[in-house]
């Protein structure tokens, strides 16, 4: 059944909505839009997080990686799963971009061998456009960080270990 609804002085069919949607999936586009006289309806997709241009700029080789390492040290390496259930372990809280420094050419929050206090912030995560804060979930010293500025990271990712 075809709902028609009146908002404000535009109506709005379900219908037409649902199809241009079909339409989005259809044909991998992000947006629609249709119209007649000075209606006009649009139809888009959620967008991609995507990284401020002056954030973009600074993020270098993200993704690549070095294939030259001796394979002994590939095998001493601990597994990221292992770090996860040790006491220190800072995890991701959400799904994003990691960020370790407030600002592109600022300095990082952290670094290896700092002291920090529970509450200081050691990463940002940008997830949806918006800047979300990583705190120490205690007070100890950065032992290792585990992850490079500009590159995503998953939900409950070992980011940094605190001893």
């Amino acid at each position: 059944m075809t709902r028609k609804a009146k908002v404000g002085k535009i109506h709005i069919d379900d219908a037409l909505i649902r199809h241009l949607a079909d339409l989005l999936d259809e044909t991998g586009l992000s947006e629609i839009e249709v119209g007649t006289g000075r209606d006009r309806l649009r139809v888009s997709r959620a967008a991609a997080v995507s990284v401020p241009m002056q954030m973009a700029a600074n993020i270098s080789n993200k993704g690549v990686t070095n294939t030259n390492e001796p394979e002994d040290e590939l095998q001493n390496q601990p597994d990221r799963e292992d770090l996860g259930n040790e006491k220190g372990a800072v995890k991701a809280p959400m799904v994003g971009t990691v960020y370790v420094a407030p600002e592109p050419d600022a300095k990082p929050f952290v670094s290896e061998g700092d002291k920090v206090d529970q509450g200081d912030t050691l990463f940002i995560i940008e997830a949806m456009k918006t800047m979300n804060p990583v705190t120490a979930p205690r007070a100890g010293r950065v032992r290792k960080i585990l992850v490079e500025n500009g590159n995503p990271v998953e939900y409950d990712e070992v980011m940094a270990l605190i001893d």
